[in-house]
């Protein structure tokens, strides 16, 4: 069990669509204990080497969205902050602030589910991470089982909205 309290050896050698499932699988964590969910892991030779769901409430840390925790779990497992060759899956387009993390700590590629028209900066709003203009660039992939994180994100805010017009 890694420090953020994930554990499943089963998480081994995948392919996109898997890799996003068990993604899927820290978003629902994360949304059974009231945090937007979003999940996220950091792959290497074919390993996840760090795991992260969106822990904001919980920590009550601004930065500490599902990329973030993933980054830093891989960071204790490389033993660096560089994080190279590796690929980060997240089941929503990463943030600014994420986005430059994944620039920041040298991750090769970036895979995503669902695309987030408002705060998006991969390829939504900016694209943070194919910039020509900064030190680093990573490869994306993006839309990796985009309907079923869709999906997820709109039922999680869904059931906090309150009822309008019904008894």
């Amino acid at each position: 069990m890694n420090a953020n309290g994930f554990s499943d050896a089963s998480l081994d050698r995948f392919d996109d669509h898997a890799w996003m499932g068990a993604c899927l699988v820290l978003a629902r964590r994360a949304a059974a204990r009231g945090e937007v969910p979003v999940g996220a892991i950091v792959v290497r030779d074919g390993a996840a080497i760090g795991r992260g769901c969106n822990l904001r409430e919980a920590l009550h840390d601004p930065t500490a969205h599902a990329e973030v925790i993933a980054l830093r779990d891989a960071a204790r497992h490389v033993g660096h902050w560089r994080i190279l060759d590796a690929t980060l899956y997240v089941t929503l387009e990463p943030c600014v602030m994420c986005a430059g993390a994944l620039v920041n700590a040298r991750v090769g590629r970036l895979v995503y589910g669902c695309a987030d028209p408002k705060a998006g900066a991969v390829t939504s709003l900016y694209a943070v991470t194919t910039d020509a203009r900064l030190n680093h660039r990573l490869q994306v992939t993006a839309g990796v089982r985009a309907a079923e994180c869709a999906a997820l994100l709109r039922g999680f805010f869904r059931a906090r909205r309150p009822r309008r017009g019904g008894p």
